[in-house]
């Protein structure tokens, strides 16, 4: 829930910010700055939860931690991409690859009830997927339409 609330208050912000500032709203980069901005929030996670990430894990996963580091760097690498012009495009549609391929570890974490905070598994479970699901689709459209059509 927090990542989406980044999400729309920063889009929301900037695109209030240019308004106030006496220039048309760009809102294709109000949204791509929401999206980079929410990624980066987003890999703070790993360095500040990375014993609760490692959770989220499947068994089979070798080398969990450096892997949570890794795809930390990652999401604040691509949140800077989707800024820059000459390389959006292409890290648009990583960034699609990138939260198609975090979904399973995402339901891994619902399945064993990860609470990625704690670290423990008193989460909320299954029934978290209701929302995390059409949640990660919102964030690959909000992609696909900010960084990739536009």
């Amino acid at each position: 829930m927090k990542p989406l609330i980044v999400l729309l208050a920063v889009f929301a912000v900037s695109c209030l910010a240019t308004f106030v500032a006496g220039h048309p709203a760009d809102y294709y980069f109000c949204g791509r700055l929401a999206m980079g901005i929410m990624l980066v929030f987003t890999a703070t996670a790993h360095f500040k939860f990375t014993k609760g990430m490692v959770l989220m894990l499947p068994a089979f996963v070798p080398f969990k931690k450096a892997v949570i580091y890794i795809t930390g760097y990652i999401e604040i690498l691509a949140g800077i991409g989707l800024l820059v012009k000459a390389v959006r495009g292409p890290v648009a549609l990583f960034v699609i690859f990138f939260l198609v391929i975090l979904l399973p570890a995402n339901i891994h974490a619902a399945q064993n009830k990860v609470n990625l905070e704690k670290p423990d598994t008193c989460g909320n479970g299954l029934k978290y997927l209701w929302f995390r699901i059409p949640l990660q689709l919102f964030f690959i459209a909000w992609v696909y339409y900010f960084g990739v059509i536009h």
